[in-house]
């Protein structure tokens, strides 16, 4: 998507070590109107694949899967990182690395929201290690369901998260590629 790969070179920050600061567009801040036109372009994506919903992890996935959900008409849920007094019954618990927090995080859904026989269309901001992805996966398999595929909104090739995610046999689209990251640089794999 050659809007946002521009605005991640006018606007993203190579802090080193592999991480990518987009708190303009995603992470922080969001650009509405952008992240909308990333949602359609993933259900343009996906529109063949009978979507039933859409899973996230909170909170950087949230916004794109949001997009997403609407475009396609289905609901979306989020995973959660710390329980509230309000899920109750069986939940559905997967930890993941988080390597911006660097630490394991909880990914837990109520089973309430996740039913059996569901096509889930997972999403998420980055496509890194493919640790936070692959907890996602696990938990729509928890639940008896399919995954129809996953979106992400950037991938970073060199953190090997697809080759982390090919035993799942999923579909794995990214609307920007990133192939290197190295000496401050950020370099789009069309490039």
């Amino acid at each position: 998507m050659k809007e946002l790969q521009e605005r991640i070179r006018a606007e993203g920050q190579n802090l080193g070590d592999g991480i990518l600061k987009i708190d303009s567009l995603l992470n922080h801040q969001v650009d509405t109107r952008l992240i909308m036109r990333c949602g359609e372009e993933i259900a343009r994506r996906f529109r063949d694949e009978n979507v039933t919903r859409i899973l996230t992890a909170e909170v950087s996935g949230i916004a794109p899967a949001f997009a997403t959900a609407y475009a396609l008409g289905v609901p979306l849920v989020y995973a959660r990182k710390v329980k509230p007094v309000t899920m109750y019954g069986p939940v559905y618990l997967e930890t993941a690395p988080s390597h911006t927090k660097g630490m394991e995080v909880n990914l837990l859904v109520s089973a309430e929201f996740l039913p059996a026989n569901e096509r889930i269309l997972i999403i998420d901001d980055f496509l890194a290690s493919g640790r936070t992805l692959k907890g996602l996966i696990r938990i729509v398999r928890s639940a008896r369901s399919t995954v129809v595929g996953v979106a992400c909104i950037v991938e970073k090739t060199f953190e090997n998260g697809r080759q982390v995610l090919e035993p799942f046999g999923v579909r794995i689209e990214s609307l920007v590629v990133i192939t290197n990251m190295e000496d401050g640089r950020i370099v789009f794999a069309d490039e």
